[in-house]
């Protein structure tokens, strides 16, 4: 039987020029998503509710995170998802029990000042992942980034295109 630790963890974070309501929309409303992470998104609200994300348009087969599912959700404060890796990290990433795990926290700075962490867990120490744990780093902050523009400059910059 193998151990795996899952002391390997991702975190990221972003202060942004905006009001807590409309970063917390900017995760939990389908619409909202799209403008900012992934072309198709399918977010239903709710613990237990679909969190989906289509990294290319009308592919619903590669490059998701079809089946994915929001796992904690308290209003205006964190939202937990389950998370499916890329096409190259599939065969050791995306099995439907051993998915990693992503923590977002939101906090007021101030009324118009919102600070997002986000906390990816679950990763594992083998060789394999050391690359998508690499990966996962530049893609959180090219999300952060684009989260960022969308909100305060309207210019969202879709993640992880192929």
């Amino acid at each position: 039987m193998k151990t795996t630790t899952n002391d390997k963890a991702i975190i990221k974070e972003v202060t942004i020029d905006a009001p807590l309501n409309l970063v917390w929309y900017a995760w939990t409303i389908s619409e909202r998503v799209s403008e900012w992470f992934a072309a198709e998104t399918v977010v239903e609200a709710k613990e237990g509710g679909a969190y989906e994300l289509y990294f290319i348009p009308g592919n619903r087969t590669g490059m998701n995170t079809k089946g994915c599912k929001i796992t904690k959700l308290i209003n205006e404060k964190e939202l937990h998802f389950t998370w499916k890796g890329p096409d190259q990290f599939d065969t050791f990433m995306n099995n439907e029990n051993e998915l990693t795990t992503v923590k977002v926290s939101f906090s007021s700075i101030n009324e118009n000042t919102t600070k997002v962490i986000v906390e990816h867990i679950g990763f594992k120490n083998d060789e394999d992942w050391i690359e998508a744990i690499n990966w996962h780093q530049m893609a959180w902050s090219g999300v952060l980034n684009s989260l960022k523009s969308a909100l305060e400059k309207g210019e969202g910059n879709l993640c992880c295109h192929p």
